[in-house]
C-alpha cells in the first residue's frame, strides 16, 4: 500500500481500474445501445422500403418490409412537378439557410446579456423572454400585424421573420453560456482592454460553438419543416417551400381519390392506380434525406453541447 501511495504511476492506474466496466457489462451496454439505434434507424428504412413499393402490393398484403413488387411510380409522381420541385427545394434551403444565420445571431446577441451579472436590466429581459413561452399573442393578431402592418404577405420576409426569435433558444443559450463561460474571462479581457464585440466574437463564441450549433440545428430543423407560415401568408407558388408544395401535391391526390366516384370510369380508374400510399412515403424521404445528410457535420458539436460540464479538468 504505501509503494501504491508513493508512485502517482500506480496510483493513475488503480484510479483508471477502480472507473474501467467489465466486459459483459460493456458487452450489455452496447447491445442495449445498438437496439435502440435500430429502434431510430428501422422506421426510416421502412419507409424508404414503402415508398419503392407498387401501389398493388400495398392493397394486396399492406406494408411490408418485403413488397409482391417493387415500383418507382411514387418518386415518377413527385418527379413529374419538373421546376416547381427544384424550385420549392431552393425556396427551402434559402429560408433555411438565411433564416438559421440571423435566428442564431439574434438568439446570442439576446443571451449573451442575460448571462453577463453586470448588465442591469438582465432580469427584465429574462422575465420578458419567459413570458412569451407561456403566453402567446394568438393568431389573429398575429396574423393582422405580420400581414398588414409588416407586409409580410408573397415574400420570402413572412417565411422568415415570425420564427426569427425563439424564447426556448434563448433561455437554452444563456443557460449554456452560464455552464462553460467563467464570468472570470470576461473581467480578466477587460483588465487587458478588450472591448465588449471583441471579448465576444474572439473569447466568448470559439468557448460556444457546441452551444451554437445545437441551436442552429434546432432552428435549421424548425425552418426546414415549417409549411404553415406558407399556408398562412403566401399564394405565390415560385415562392412555395418544399413542404408545402409536396403536402399540396399529396392533398390533391387524396381529394381525387375521394371523389373518384363522381369521375367517368376511365378517369376513376387512372385515378384508382395513383400511388397515393407510397407517394406520401417518398414525401418524406425527399423531405427528411437533406436533413439527414446534413446532420453528421452537427453531430460533434452537438455531443460536445451535450456533455459540457460532465468533465472538469
Amino acid at each position: 500500500m504505501s509503494n501504491v501511495a508513493a508512485n502517482p504511476k500506480l496510483k493513475r492506474m488503480k484510479a483508471q481500474r477502480l472507473n474501467q466496466i467489465s466486459r459483459p457489462a460493456e458487452a450489455v451496454l452496447h447491445m442495449i445501445l445498438g437496439l435502440f439505434a435500430l429502434c431510430c434507424i428501422i422506421p426510416f428504412l421502412f419507409v424508404i422500403v414503402i415508398s419503392f413499393s407498387a401501389e398493388d402490393s400495398i392493397s394486396r398484403i399492406g406494408y411490408s418490409f418485403l413488397p409482391a413488387a417493387w415500383s418507382l411510380d411514387a418518386y415518377r409522381q413527385v418527379l413529374s412537378l419538373g421546376d416547381a420541385l427544384w424550385r420549392s427545394y431552393f425556396n427551402s434551403f434559402l429560408i433555411t439557410v438565411v433564416g438559421t444565420l440571423i435566428s442564431v445571431a439574434m438568439c446570442v446577441l439576446y443571451a449573451y446579456p442575460l448571462y453577463r451579472k453586470d448588465y442591469r436590466f438582465r432580469g427584465f429581459f429574462t422575465f420578458l423572454s419567459f413570458f412569451t413561452m407561456i403566453f402567446g399573442g394568438g393568431l389573429i393578431p398575429t396574423y393582422i400585424i405580420c400581414k398588414n402592418l409588416l407586409g409580410m404577405s408573397n415574400n420570402y420576409y413572412a417565411l422568415i421573420v415570425p420564427m426569427l426569435v425563439s424564447p426556448f433558444h434563448i433561455i437554452v443559450m444563456r443557460t449554456f453560456f452560464q455552464s462553460s463561460v467563467p464570468f472570470d474571462l470576461i473581467e480578466a479581457a477587460t483588465i487587458d482592454g478588450s472591448g465588449e464585440y471583441s471579448t465576444l466574437i474572439r473569447i466568448i463564441l470559439p468557448i460556444v460553438k457546441p452551444g451554437i450549433a445545437t441551436i442552429a440545428l434546432l432552428t435549421a430543423l424548425g425552418y426546414w419543416n415549417e409549411w404553415f407560415l406558407c399556408l398562412l401568408y403566401v399564394t405565390d407558388r415560385n415562392l412555395y417551400p418544399l413542404q408545402y408544395l409536396l403536402m399540396e401535391m399529396q392533398r390533391n391526390a387524396e381529394f381525387l381519390a375521394r371523389n373518384s366516384s363522381m369521375i367517368g370510369a376511365a378517369g376513376a380508374e387512372a385515378i384508382r392506380t395513383l400511388p397515393s400510399q407510397t407517394m406520401r412515403m417518398s414525401v418524406v424521404v425527399f423531405i427528411v434525406l437533406p436533413i439527414a445528410c446534413a446532420y453528421p457535420f452537427f453531430q460533434r458539436y452537438v455531443v460536445a453541447g451535450l456533455t459540457v460540464g460532465s468533465v472538469k479538468g
